[in-house]
């Protein structure tokens, strides 16, 4: 199992490697969408947190 998980890391990682490489203005769009969503998902938990306040 631990093989398993390390076989599937150093895929993904090839796999990002590979994407930056051959296509960087491809990477820097998932890039910002990764961070478009974690700030979506921040905002939401603190909407949530300041209404569970009031």
């Amino acid at each position: 199992m631990v093989q398993t998980k390390k076989i599937a890391l150093y895929v993904v990682v090839v796999f990002m490697l590979y994407t930056i490489i051959t296509s960087p203005d491809r990477a820097a769009d998932m890039v910002q969408i990764g961070f478009e969503g974690i700030s979506s998902a921040a905002q939401g938990v603190g909407r949530f947190m300041t209404e569970l306040v009031n």
